[in-house]
């Protein structure tokens, strides 16, 4: 089979956050592997590694304000439960393709894009694979989390006791709304019902959200790819500080770390910005936060560090900042109720502590002050992630693996029956 079209479905042109970043990297791995590609986005800027012409991407963009920076909050709503403006911009595209040889592959499109795309693609025959980043699929607020308790949800997805439930960060207004934004999605939407095949980043997140997917769907397990260069190993039992990247949110466990490492008396650095950060400064101290930094500074501050925390009391997809640690040779201590636990072999690659437990953080903390003990796990991380690391040109190959299958599937599914005689 020659190689396919591809279309990929993001709501930012530029990296926001990890599946902006996945999506982005896999569109020029893509192109690179020798699939003519289209990144179809709605919120600018565009990316220079998009906009160049010599990654060979196509940008189709609609220029629309991500929802929550809407100038108009009811035009925002609206645009959130269904953007007419993208759906007739991907008709126009679709025009161009056939769906014989054409992915539409989903990645984020609750910020701007909405559902309506998907609907679209689907009317049109065209095949859809979504990358399951989060749990905007089934979930109104997208983590399996009531941010209002600081803990994990479980009840059912749209039930009555999740419909009455204030789960929002903000108010119960917005979470009502959510709640319409699912109903619209799940049912005009066509979304998860008219997707053909999904991509699970981790089996952690994999095994959350397929009881809720349609029967039948079938999944593939490919994980996100690291942009990585493989040099020596950082020198982790010569380094005593930690290190955490991420947002400063409640949700994330910026303070439960910052608590746990006052009292074990350690030193650990946060990269990132929220609104934890003062409370974290005036536990650790002024310098204990940097704000965001630029990739190269941010892996910079990795191979500086003992090891990498990842304190988040959400489930997560998977974790890629522990891949990128693991890339330079810097082991990680994560939650066990986090999806970063499948990319972590305990006491083997790094060390889990039980999810929100700040005593079982501390003692993890203090562990790892163990030299021996930071260069053995250390050493383990590096050789594991080189020995299959999965770069872009990997993660390319698998993707194309799928889009093989389901276009083979399409093809089957579109050829007409043999007439009896």
């Amino acid at each position: 089979m020659s190689a396919p079209t591809v279309i990929v479905l993001n709501d930012f042109g530029h990296i926001q956050g990890g599946a902006s970043q996945v999506a982005i990297q896999s569109a020029r791995a893509l192109a690179k592997s020798g699939c003519r590609v289209i990144f179809f986005c709605a919120v600018e800027p565009i990316a220079p590694e998009l906009a160049d012409p010599a990654s060979g991407v196509r940008v189709v963009c609609t220029r629309q304000p991500e929802i929550i920076k809407h100038p108009s909050r009811m035009q925002a709503a609206f645009q959130g439960l269904w953007n007419s403006r993208t759906s007739a911009a991907l008709d126009e595209l679709l025009r161009e393709f056939s769906p014989r040889d054409t992915i539409i592959h989903l990645h984020g499109w609750t910020k701007a894009l909405s559902s309506s795309v998907i609907r679209l693609a689907v009317k049109r025959g065209f095949p859809v694979v979504c990358t399951m980043h989060d749990y905007f699929l089934c979930c109104p607020n997208g983590g399996f989390f009531n941010f209002q308790r600081n803990a994990i949800c479980k009840l059912a997805p749209l039930s009555g006791r999740c419909i009455a439930e204030h789960c929002d960060a903000r108010s119960y207004p917005q979470k009502l709304w959510r709640v319409a934004r699912q109903a619209v999605q799940s049912g005009w939407g066509k979304l998860p019902g008219g997707v053909t095949h999904f991509i699970s980043v981790s089996r952690f997140s994999q095994k959350l959200l397929e009881p809720h997917l349609p029967a039948g769907a079938s999944f593939t397990f490919v994980q996100n790819p690291v942009d990585a260069r493989k040099q020596p190993a950082a020198p982790v039992a010569d380094n005593s500080s930690f290190v955490a990247v991420g947002r400063l949110n409640r949700e994330k466990g910026g303070l439960l770390l910052a608590e746990a490492a006052a009292q074990a008396k350690v030193s650990v650095l946060f990269v990132g910005e929220g609104p934890e950060r003062a409370e974290i400064e005036k536990l650790l101290g002024p310098q204990s936060v940097t704000g965001w930094l630029e990739r190269s500074a941010v892996h910079e501050r990795m191979r500086g560090a003992r090891a990498l925390i990842l304190p988040s009391l959400l489930y997560e997809t998977q974790g890629l900042v522990v891949q990128e640690a693991a890339a330079v040779g810097v082991p990680a201590i994560v939650a066990d109720t986090s999806a970063a636990c499948d990319l972590v072999e305990n006491g083997v690659t790094g060390l889990w502590f039980k999810g929100g437990d700040r005593e079982d953080l501390q003692r993890a903390l203090q562990r790892m002050q163990d030299r021996d003990l930071a260069a053995k796990l250390g050493a383990a991380a590096y050789e594991k992630f080189w020995n299959a690391a999965p770069t872009p040109e990997r993660h390319a190959s698998e993707l194309r693996e799928v889009y093989e299958k389901v276009l083979s599937q399409q093809c089957r599914e579109a050829r007409p029956s043999p007439v009896a005689h």
